[in-house]
């Protein structure tokens, strides 16, 4: 499943959950030392059971190859921002603790300080597969005490979606391939000046959205301002400290008040629509409403065959192409990625074979049948290279490509406050209440407060 837009967990909703929790699991992971609970996300439309059929299937490749042993699924079905706060809430007791989850690198940090899983390294070095693993997937699953606490099941990449159609009434090449942020609004202006009644450019922006507007729009403006090897823009690393008052966050900043302010985005009540993703999934570009859209690697899963949304044009209508680096530097592009991992509670009655439910899903075989029907990205190196893999859906290879050029966000336990504090900076430059400067300040503030003033001035 791509990591997908994700918010903090409600705190509100902790004691309504706790009783699904408990009822979910059954009585605990411990109940019968020959089963192995695996508890994931399951997607709140019905029309959408990519995971479920997934690991249905492994279920019975395991049980067919240990005989005696099976296979409890335990679905959380909800959007989000409930799963997390359902799936911590069963971490907390052996009672409720399945076997293996599924976690989200967004917030697997936060139930690796809260003690809630456990170190997979002493698995990880008996197992040959896991050399096989690119090093920025193994990075996101680790914690801050250097340990790894979860096997990344893919990865997802952010690029530039573009309307052909549009483009070509627009005057704009059909190849097009922009250098510079400077080149992606220029594209925006064309398309605004030539063909006035659909929405030039779309960039995900403020609270409404969460994540979304973070890592899809601000963190892919954000890393794009940095020359290759760069220091991290948002966390500096060798301090450990997070960066404020930098010109990189003003610049970016400056990019989504432009957007808006020319009105090259969507109307700034829909841009602010908590269902605007949707929209352009489901509205905007297969009605053709839209001319280019900062987005990522999953949106084929929503026109795939039996998604429910099906649109089998997608592929000849649109057109790809790497977000660029500010000014054209090196390396010349940019990208942000995230996952999910499957990882073992510190609970969990049965960790042994929890983890060899996880080499089950992670053979070679397995891992590229995954790969290709969820629309996402390769971690494993052999799958990268498969042919049958990088043929196997139209945009693949394109954003396999782009892992070379990824960064991961600093998913530290302070990260959802700091994602906070950047989407209410985003919405404030979109709605025009704040200029740049007010907004870079507020962050400045916010940030100091989210981190107990671990700040670092550039």
């Amino acid at each position: 499943m791509p990591v997908r837009p994700t918010a903090a967990r409600p705190i509100a909703l902790l004691a309504a959950l706790v009783a699904t929790g408990a009822t979910a699991c059954g009585g605990g992971s411990g109940s019968d030392p020959d089963t192995v609970k695996v508890s994931f996300k399951q997607s709140t439309d019905n029309s959408i059971h990519v995971m479920d059929d997934y690991l249905a299937g492994i279920k019975k490749q395991f049980e067919k190859a240990n005989p005696g042993k099976k296979v409890e699924l335990v679905p959380i079905k909800a959007p989000d921002s409930e799963y997390y706060t359902k799936l911590q809430q069963m971490l907390r007791s052996p009672k409720t603790a399945p076997d293996l989850v599924y976690e989200d690198t967004f917030l697997i940090n936060s139930d690796i300080t809260s003690g809630y899983l456990k170190p997979l390294d002493p698995y990880l070095a008996k197992w040959p597969d896991w050399d096989k693993f690119v090093d920025t997937a193994k990075t996101a699953a680790k914690g801050e005490d250097g340990k790894t606490y979860g096997v990344p099941d893919g990865t997802d990449t952010r690029g530039l979606w573009f309307s052909k159609d549009i483009f070509q009434k627009a005057g704009l090449p059909a190849d097009w391939q922009p250098r510079t942020w400077a080149d992606v609004l220029t594209a925006a202006r064309t398309i605004k000046q030539k063909v006035p009644d659909v929405i030039p450019l779309n960039v995900y922006t403020g609270k409404p959205v969460g994540e979304a507007s973070t890592m899809q729009t601000f963190e892919m403006l954000l890393y794009g301002t940095q020359d290759a090897g760069g220091q991290d823009p948002l966390y500096d690393r060798a301090s450990k400290k997070w960066v404020a008052g930098s010109d990189a966050f003003k610049d970016a900043l400056s990019f989504v008040e432009t957007v808006f302010e020319e009105k090259l985005g969507p109307d700034v009540e829909e841009a602010l629509d908590p269902n605007v993703m949707t929209h352009v999934r489901g509205d905007w570009f297969p009605e053709n409403k839209l001319g280019i859209a900062l987005d990522g690697s999953w949106l084929p899963q929503d026109w795939l065959p039996g998604s429910g949304h099906e649109w089998p044009e997608w592929s000849k209508e649109l057109g790809l192409a790497a977000m660029p680096t500010q000014h054209g530097q090196a390396p010349g592009k940019v990208s942000m990625s995230g996952g999910w991992t499957w990882s073992i509670p510190d609970k969990a009655a049965n960790p042994d074979l929890a983890f060899e439910f996880i080499k089950t899903m992670q053979t070679k075989a397995n891992a590229q049948k995954w790969y290709i029907a969820n629309s996402g990205i390769a971690v494993r190196k052999d799958v990268a290279a498969d042919p049958a893999y990088t043929k196997a859906q139209p945009g693949i290879k394109f954003f396999t490509d782009l892992v070379a050029s990824t960064h991961y966000r600093p998913a530290f336990p302070a990260y959802p406050q700091v994602s906070t504090a950047i989407q209410e900076a985003m919405e404030g430059v979109t709605t025009g209440d704040m200029s740049v400067a007010e907004a870079a300040g507020g962050y400045d503030d916010a940030l100091k407060d989210a981190t107990d003033n671990q700040v670092i001035q550039k």
